[in-house]
């Protein structure tokens, strides 16, 4: 018998859903503090994880959930430059 693979799961911090890491966009924070949107899913940091719309996250920033996941007050400048970033990634 073949043995079904692990695929490793995580909330959304907008609609709080559990999905598999491909469906969701990590935003990570760097040890310098920087925050910025990883792609890949392989950088170095602390990230929280948001469904690739912009509706989870806009909640995400209404209910403060990337703040508490990452643990650091994020900027108002951020949150415009990760939904702009995020809004490019829908368009694709």
């Amino acid at each position: 018998m073949a043995q079904s693979r692990h695929v490793p799961l995580r909330k959304c911090t907008g609609c709080q859903e559990m999905k598999t890491k491909k469906e969701m966009l990590r935003i990570l924070r760097t040890a310098e503090g920087e925050i910025l949107l990883d792609i890949s899913g392989k950088k170095n940091g602390r990230g929280a994880y948001v469904c690739r719309s912009r509706e989870c996250f806009e909640k995400a920033v209404k209910n403060k959930g990337l703040e508490r996941s990452l643990k650091i007050k994020i900027p108002e400048e951020t949150y415009e430059s990760l939904k702009k970033e995020i809004e490019s990634i829908e368009k694709r």
